[in-house]
């Protein structure tokens, strides 16, 4: 769990220069609402709570919600976000290791179902606009804490769609993709500023491969399910089918793929499982993203796979030597 946490590292740094102080102090609200609500669970199950309490999950499930929610939000949603990752996703199974769904993930889609207007309300990156404005450390403690702004700053002022949020309603709106991605928030393949927190992202991937954390299986197929038909359809239909540079920098693909999917305990078990466990949460995201109704789509695409790990290891248990097949 640690050395997750440290694969973070570099891209919550970036994430930090581009997207301003809000993934730090929702990190924080998240990781102390995570860390009391499991203590108060363990307590009443007359657990000792100092094992789990110091084993890293719960700052971890606090770290990838924080990925996923808006940098600039009332600390009551990371807080809510933190609370029911913890409480209804993994105590209410049994603790760590019995827990079927992605905590972090569960608080996510929570979150974005139950409160919409805060959980899309998306700042633009520091190189987004020459002219634009960012929230210092204090400004951005302040809204968060009390919902105050500076005199001169309005929440509508602050906030825009994000490039995947453009380009699914200009797609709608029977613009090309070419048109859409000339605008000042598009870099050279995926979101201006994501673009950067992706590659931090891929780098502490490849970290995680390295030390063994996790293995290739499900960050290759989560990645090649998503990109397979976004390549194939850009070749077939340009104007109307973002092409797979798009869909890798632009929304959480990368941090689905290594961080998220890998969860060992609600991923598939056997290398055949983790196969098509990955190339699922990729098909289902590219599905979601391009003709779903929300922009991204990978929380869904990781609880509808982590729903299906029970029938995936079934069916790909690898057969007992000595006994034949059935």
């Amino acid at each position: 769990m640690r050395q997750v946490l440290y694969a973070l590292v570099p891209a919550a740094a970036v994430y930090t220069w581009f997207f301003g102080y809000g993934l730090l102090i929702n990190f924080i609200v998240a990781a102390a609402a995570a860390l009391t609500t499991e203590a108060a669970i363990l307590l009443l199950r007359r657990r000792s709570p100092r094992r789990s309490l110091r084993d890293g999950s719960a700052f971890v499930s606090a770290a990838l919600l924080s990925f996923a929610i808006p940098p600039l939000v009332p600390w009551w949603i990371p807080a809510v976000g933190g609370f029911v990752a913890i409480s209804l996703a993994k105590q209410l199974y049994g603790g760590l290791g019995k827990n079927p769904f992605n905590p972090a993930m569960v608080g996510y889609v929570l979150l974005l179902v139950s409160f919409p207007v805060e959980m899309t309300q998306w700042i633009p990156p520091r190189m987004g606009d020459l002219d634009y404005r960012h929230l210092g450390f204090v400004a951005t403690l302040a809204y968060s804490l009390g919902g105050t702004l500076p005199p001169d700053v309005a929440i509508d002022a602050l906030t825009r769609a994000t490039p995947l949020d453009i380009v699914r309603e200009g797609l709608r709106s029977a613009r090309t993709f070419s048109e859409l991605r000339a605008g000042s928030l598009f870099g050279d393949f995926g979101g201006r500023g994501w673009e950067w927190v992706n590659n931090m992202i891929g780098l502490g991937g490849l970290y995680l491969l390295y030390a063994g954390v996790i293995r290739w299986q499900i960050p290759t197929a989560t990645l090649g399910g998503l990109l397979a038909p976004a390549t194939l359809l850009h070749l077939i239909d340009p104007s109307r089918y973002p092409g797979p540079g798009f869909h890798l920098f632009s929304g959480a693909a990368m941090l689905g793929a290594f961080f998220i999917a890998t969860d060992p305990v609600s991923a598939a078990a056997s290398d055949r499982g983790r196969l098509i466990y990955g190339a699922g949460i990729g098909l289902l995201t590219y599905g979601i993203r391009t003709w779903g109704g929300y922009p991204d789509g990978l929380a869904f695409a990781v609880l509808l796979m982590n729903a299906s790990v029970p029938l995936i290891d079934r069916y790909t248990r690898p057969r007992i030597y000595g006994h034949s097949a059935r």
